[in-house]
């Protein structure tokens, strides 16, 4: 004997009609609760408007292209902690407001990890958004209101993660500072967690910002909470570049060959 789903039953069906809006069929429920397509025409909204959720978390997510983590080459860096990493991929963190720090040179891997996580969390159903210190500093600075730099800012704490990158790549003017660590703060407050890329470690941090009060600050509020990774490995772009010239050498060689022999 089969139990019938509880997806079906019909006050589960009225639970999921009036979360989707579908006042129409909400107010005749008592006529029309038993029919055969009810079930279908809810499970059809509901699969339209995820789809279309999922377009719009995207779109506004402004991940650009990236590589999957299936494209990944682990056998690259000379040290890099891919069980942590896999614990991380797991998106715990959205729940417990862990940030991600993601500390290597340029070239190895930190902006790709940190686009994957951003997508990985917009397919769980999560909210997301992906930008550069320099961006997200120059658009915060650029508000010539204080009501204006409010909104910006709660733009930016809106997202359920926000993946930062390339911070500490340029040095920062006190006012940059000053609004980095109110973006840091902020998700702090609200535990929602920061995906942060960066070429320098804590220590050097100083040197970025001019203020060793707000280094301090920021540094500590980062890292109460939070997972770092990391990545010791040349410059992966570099071998692509390499790699790519080896074949196109080899390709223009092979083809002299074939020249010289056709004339021969």
């Amino acid at each position: 004997m089969t139990t019938q789903r509880k997806t079906d039953d019909p006050s589960s069906l009225l639970e999921r009609a009036q979360s989707l809006g579908l006042w129409g069929l909400v107010e005749h429920w008592t006529e029309i609760s038993r029919s055969e397509w009810i079930r279908a025409v809810i499970e059809l909204e509901e699969g339209a408007r995820g789809r279309r959720s999922l377009e719009r978390r995207i779109r506004s997510a402004k991940l650009g292209k990236f590589k999957p983590m299936c494209d990944f080459d682990w056998k690259w860096p000379r040290k890099i902690d891919r069980a942590l990493l896999d614990d991380i991929f797991a998106l715990d963190l959205l729940d417990e407001g862990v940030n991600v720090v993601l500390l290597g040179s340029n070239g190895v891997g930190k902006t790709m990890i940190a686009r994957n996580l951003a997508h990985q969390a917009i397919l769980r159903g999560a909210t997301a958004r992906f930008t550069t210190a320099s961006e997200i500093l120059n658009d915060l600075a650029a508000q010539l209101s204080p009501a204006a730099l409010e909104r910006r800012l709660r733009n930016y704490c809106a997202p359920q993660l926000l993946a930062l990158d390339e911070v500490g790549y340029l040095s920062t003017s006190s006012e940059h500072a000053d609004l980095l660590f109110e973006i840091v703060s902020r998700r702090y407050e609200l535990r929602r967690p920061i995906v942060l890329t960066t070429n320098k470690p804590f220590s050097e941090w100083g040197q970025v910002f001019p203020s060793s009060t707000i280094v301090l600050t920021l540094v500590d509020r980062l890292i109460h909470r939070c997972e770092i990774v990391s990545i010791d490995a040349d410059s992966y772009r570099k071998k692509e570049a390499e790699d790519r010239g080896k074949r196109r050498e080899l390709e223009r060689k092979n083809r002299s060959k074939k020249r010289k022999s056709e004339e021969s």
